[in-house]
């Protein structure tokens, strides 16, 4: 058959690069669905485009951006670029009138090997759980989340002291050449989809569900050493795990983006911030309140006095 008409839906950097492997390989990228420019600025009167309207109106694509799935102007737009295929990347929940449109159906690619981990955060939830390994997979759209027949997956280790922006661009990079791969097999018509209930093991299935600032809050007394560890890098750099304390007497929020294990107080130096937990003392190494930029905990206790709300 001709190369498929292909419509590519994302919004952050994680997409570009899987749209850009597409353009790269000479697919026929026809149109690009994206969200709405974003407001910024303390007027909110700057828009701000996505990443992937970025690229796309680099290299001419055209851009629909709906404030609605369901709009029957958008439906209209999108019915005109005729397309046979439609992958998404990152975006969001598409009712069936959009999955269902292309002939050759629409494809997710999600990080995380399901059926583990369904849902809008399984990087940030892979780590925090203390996982070791994790992957990324090729899912055809049905009218559940996350729950398509299977096309291809990949695992992908998960280093001790990888933290999600770590684990983020691994999957990133290899996440892009499965949906590669994924488009070729779909083309050539030898991609076999398997129901995700034969990929469902002894293990419970784990959630990946949105995570908002309070799921950031770390509650010392619910953590061991371990696993206060794993959630600070799990959420590092972005949102970050944070805690309130006091700095110079005034309550504030402190975010962790850096920590590090010890057996005892003896590893400890001038300058550092040891947690004692369950299994030994965490150092909080990398962090920053209100006001301040990211920096060593050791800078930041140069001119400040810093003591927990309440003790870990």
């Amino acid at each position: 058959m001709n190369s498929p008409r292909i419509v590519f839906m994302g919004t952050p950097d994680f997409a570009v690069q899987s749209l850009s492997r597409l353009v790269e390989e000479g697919f026929n990228v026809v149109g690009v669905v994206t969200m709405p420019d974003k407001p910024i600025g303390r007027h909110h009167d700057v828009l701000q485009s996505s990443p992937v309207k970025k690229f796309a109106q680099e290299k001419g694509i055209p851009v629909l951006q709906p404030e609605k799935l369901r709009d029957e102007a958008f439906l209209a737009e999108l019915k005109a670029l005729k397309p046979d295929l439609q992958i998404v990347v990152a975006f969001r929940m598409l009712p069936q009138v959009v999955w269902a449109l292309p002939p050759l159906g629409t494809f997710n690619l999600h990080a995380a090997l399901l059926p583990q981990y369904r849902g809008a955060a399984p990087i940030n939830w892979a780590i925090i759980n203390g996982d070791s390994e994790t992957g990324i997979t090729t899912f055809f759209l049905d009218e559940q989340i996350d729950t398509g027949r299977i096309i291809l997956q990949e695992r992908i280790p998960i280093a001790i002291d990888d933290c999600a922006e770590d684990v983020h661009d691994k999957l990133m990079v290899r996440g892009a050449e499965l949906v590669v791969k994924t488009v070729r097999l779909i083309e050539s018509g030898e991609a076999k989809a398997t129901d995700q209930s034969l990929f469902m093991t002894d293990e419970p299935l784990r959630p990946a569900p949105k995570i908002f600032k309070d799921t950031c809050q770390i509650r010392w007394s619910e953590h061991t050493l371990q696993s206060a560890y794993n959630f600070i890098r799990g959420l590092s750099p972005y949102p970050a795990a944070w805690t309130p304390v006091l700095a110079n007497g005034k309550e504030t929020e402190m975010k962790v983006f850096k920590a590090s294990m010890l057996p005892s107080e003896r590893g400890e130096k001038e300058g550092s911030c040891l947690v004692p937990l369950p299994g030994g003392y965490l150092s909080l190494d990398e962090v920053q309140i209100a006001g301040k930029k990211r920096m060593p905990i050791a800078d930041l206790l140069r001119g400040t006095n810093l003591k927990f709300e309440s003790n870990p």
